[in-house]
């Protein structure tokens, strides 16, 4: 209901405003997450923030500020950009990317950094450009891999072979393809996975329920909520083409490449093609701050497609 209302609210701000708000916004949400490493809460890793009336994930709020910040960055700028605009991008990209990444929250750092790099890619990007930067990123992989947690190597480690440890790290991978896989065409119906049921399946109402989906609904379950989602990145995108400012094209298009992201990173985690991150479902999985960020993207969307034949 918050998201919601969230939703409505957004719908009918101009997007001049957004912009105008969107360097406090970025400053705020960068504070919030330097402040979860001195109070933050959670099991296993710092990620919440609890203000007794509220408990809430930051990260959560970086996954809009940061294509809003490097939108409003661009807004202003000839594009496409020189690589001076380049360089002040992956400072704005890094500082909170690095800020979750020190949670530890390496899944949700990388698609905040996706989320910023898609309004780069957006703003006209050469190819030759891009191949440098993909390269450049390829070298620091040692690097990367040498500062990651252990459990972070074991779940990279799990996903190219599940079965070297399948009572422990390899468990969840396993169990999840089973889930999927006994689903067939037409599932079990719902409530009827064995997999949640039993207790097969950890997490089941968050990051692996979409395996639960599967299995109770199967192959046309799951084939009838892609197409849903590919509708909504589609009119995202339409709407980010047809966008009056360069603020409000980059933007559009950032949430839209990043609700993809989601569902890519969370499908393929379940079905063991990509390694086992805390990617949720969007709308799907249990979370409210992630539901309230997701309606929230949503209704900057629609504020820019309501607005788009405005002087304003």
């Amino acid at each position: 209901m918050l998201g919601f209302a969230v939703l409505f609210v957004f719908a009918r701000i101009p997007p001049t405003v957004f912009r105008t708000w969107t360097p406090w916004f970025y400053a705020i949400t960068v504070l919030l997450l330097a402040a979860v490493l001195v109070f933050g809460e959670g099991r296993g890793a710092h990620r919440w923030l609890d203000f007794k009336v509220v408990r809430f994930q930051p990260s959560e709020f970086a996954k809009l500020a940061l294509p809003m910040m490097v939108a409003w960055y661009l807004h202003a700028r000839a594009l496409p950009p020189t690589w001076r605009n380049l360089a002040v991008c992956a400072l704005l990209i890094g500082l909170p990317a690095g800020l979750i990444m020190d949670q530890p929250d390496l899944g949700t750092a990388l698609l905040v950094l996706a989320s910023g790099a898609f309004a780069v890619f957006l703003a006209g990007l050469g190819w030759g450009r891009i191949a440098l930067i993909v390269g450049a990123a390829m070298a620091t992989l040692p690097v990367l891999w040498q500062g990651m947690h252990e459990y972070q190597r074991n779940r990279v480690r799990m996903f190219l072979d599940p079965e070297a440890d399948p009572l422990g790290n390899g468990w969840n991978i396993i169990q999840s393809q089973i889930a999927v896989g006994s689903g067939g065409v037409v599932g079990k119906g719902w409530l009827g996975s064995t997999q949640a049921r039993l207790d097969f399946l950890p997490e089941h109402t968050t990051d692996f329920i979409f395996a639960v989906y599967s299995e109770e609904f199967g192959l046309i379950g799951v084939v009838a909520i892609i197409a849903a989602y590919l509708f909504i990145i589609g009119r995202g995108l339409w709407i980010a083409a047809n966008a009056r400012d360069t603020y409000s094209r980059l933007l559009a298009g950032s949430i839209s490449m990043t609700f993809f992201v989601y569902v890519m990173v969370n499908g393929g985690m379940i079905a063991g093609l990509m390694p086992v991150v805390g990617v949720p479902m969007p709308l799907v999985s249990y979370g409210g701050t992630s539901a309230v960020s997701l309606l929230a993207g949503f209704g900057i969307l629609m504020s820019i497609h309501a607005h788009r034949l405005r002087g304003r």
